[in-house]
């Protein structure tokens, strides 16, 4: 199931992360707002409902769950930020609207995507590498990053994530994984009266 739900995790992120490309915003909607407005409240729980579930199929430590629950929150202010100054924009365009939504409201969204992505990538170290599909989404997601850093005035911020996040995936690619302890090895070494150590502590593994 892990591999399911960071699949999902990916696409969902390079999908959601794009609904500005909606023609008209879908269209209007009560009050002054659009159709797409409305939807894009559903961009945060699209997108980290799978990552939490793609740590949970790891069986994630703690460290890991902080920095996603960092991340996650800062995802969820930014974003709000974002949506509420992004619509009040559309129908009465002003400097300070401009500034929560381009200026600080996409900086702190990024900035939580950026600490839910160090968390993922925490989980993928020793995995297998994907096949076609998982490099396709793959790709997918690094251009999202990019086109979002680009689109909204995030160059630096970009940058100061996708280079590092690019060595460390380089650096851990054929790094063995080492298993927590209470996994299948030490359960199957309690059942027949060994000590888990006797098994050995790593395997392969907008």
């Amino acid at each position: 199931m892990y591999s399911r739900w960071l699949a999902l995790t990916a696409l969902a992120y390079a999908v959601a992360h794009h609904l500005g490309l909606l023609p008209g915003g879908l269209g209007a909607a009560p009050d002054g707002t659009c159709w797409a407005d409305w939807l894009d409240l559903l961009v945060p729980g699209l997108v980290l409902t799978p990552g939490a579930l793609t740590l949970a199929a790891d069986r994630a430590g703690p460290r890991t769950w902080t920095l996603f629950g960092i991340g996650a929150g800062l995802y969820l202010s930014g974003h709000g930020i974002h949506l509420a100054a992004n619509s009040i924009g559309n129908t009465a365009p002003s400097t300070t609207a401009h500034l929560w939504d381009e200026r600080v409201g996409h900086l702190v969204w990024y900035a939580g995507a950026a600490l839910v992505l160090a968390a993922l990538a925490r989980s993928m170290r020793g995995r297998a590498r994907p096949g076609p599909v998982g490099h396709l989404l793959a790709l997918a997601a690094g251009l999202t990053w990019a086109s979002n850093a680009l689109g909204g005035g995030g160059l630096v911020l970009g940058l100061l994530v996708a280079l590092p996040a690019a060595w460390y995936g380089w650096r851990h690619r054929l790094r063995p994984r080492r298993r927590r302890p209470g996994g299948h090895r030490g359960r199957l070494s309690a059942r027949i009266g060994h000590q888990p150590h006797e098994f050995g502590p790593e395997t392969c593994g907008w």
